[in-house]
């Protein structure tokens, strides 16, 4: 095995060929001149190079110790320089998170967080992967994202799961297709039944509000008839602006129109359970600086534009 030279050899022969001086790097480093000799010998032995030519005036550097100086030099600089970047990181929260969201979780409840704590850490630098819940998850299990904002789901074991509000799942249309509704049957469907007979607008199988509604229907034995599956849940509510069927709507993100009156909620027997939205991350990972005060941030503060643990979402 190879002779190890530690840290400090090389400490002391970078002081001694700044210095040129043995005594006067002795006094910098507030150590004997025995020891300063001791160690320019001991690593001189270990590289089988004579690092120094000594005179009365004191030492020079060989061709060798040139060589090596360069690379020290360079080395204790570089040291230096993340010795002060981590003094900075301290001071000033330097950081960076990394998030995984779905687009409408990213766009209704993630902007604003944002919004509000990039104002007071503008140090901090974010990364944000939009995809489905599912895969956010299993990003976070691969360490490849620090936090994630998904809904609650039963397949969130090795995750920690703060929940940061609830959402409501309703079921919604238009005045005008329901119109067209009731001259196509001659009649107006009632409750469930328009689940049945109305084109039924979903997410697709492999989204968590998807399973989530599958589950209600399928709980409640509520038929449904032709379904079209959309990729995102903003094309979604597009879809259900435009009056091309029935939509499964969070409605929270559906406030406005709710409001005005261009879509209706239709009347259940059962309504959904409202479910909750929240931030998670490994258990077997742990968080960096940055991502940890980014959460507590978010499960600590009450402030406008963001909820406390456990208050419903407002957008």
């Amino acid at each position: 095995m190879e002779n190890q030279t530690s840290l400090s050899h090389y400490q002391i022969f970078n002081k001694v060929a700044e210095t040129g001086n043995i005594s006067l790097a002795a006094k910098e480093l507030f150590i004997s001149q025995p020891a300063i000799s001791k160690a320019v010998k001991k690593l001189e032995a270990d590289l089988a190079v004579s690092l120094f030519s000594r005179s009365s005036r004191g030492v020079r550097l060989t061709e060798e110790g040139k060589l090596l100086y360069e690379y020290t030099r360079e080395a204790f600089r570089t040291l230096h320089a993340g010795e002060s970047a981590l003094r900075q990181f301290s001071r000033l929260g330097v950081g960076h998170v990394r998030i995984g969201v779905s687009t409408t979780l990213c766009k209704y409840l993630l902007l604003p967080f944002l919004k509000e704590f990039v104002a007071k850490h503008p140090h901090i630098r974010f990364t944000i992967q939009c995809q489905s819940s599912f895969q956010t998850m299993e990003l976070l299990r691969e360490g490849r994202v620090d936090i994630g904002l998904v809904g609650r789901s039963e397949n969130m074991h090795s995750l920690n799961f703060l929940p940061t509000g609830q959402v409501e799942d309703v079921f919604v249309t238009t005045g005008a297709y329901l119109e067209n509704m009731t001259l196509r049957e001659g009649r107006l469907p009632q409750g469930e039944e328009l689940l049945y007979t109305g084109n039924l607008m979903l997410l697709d199988e492999k989204n968590i509000t998807r399973l989530y509604i599958d589950n209600y229907l399928a709980s409640h034995h509520i038929r449904t008839g032709q379904i079209l599956e959309v990729g995102s849940m903003d094309l979604l509510i597009e879809f259900a602006r435009t009056g091309l069927g029935i939509a499964c709507a969070i409605k929270e993100f559906i406030r406005e129109d709710l409001e005005s009156g261009h879509l209706f909620i239709l009347p259940l027997s059962y309504p959904v359970p409202k479910r909750e939205v929240g931030f998670c991350f490994a258990k077997s990972h742990c968080l960096p600086g940055a991502a940890q005060r980014f959460l507590d941030f978010i499960l600590e503060a009450d402030h406008t534009g963001a909820q406390t643990k456990g208050d419903s979402i407002c957008c």
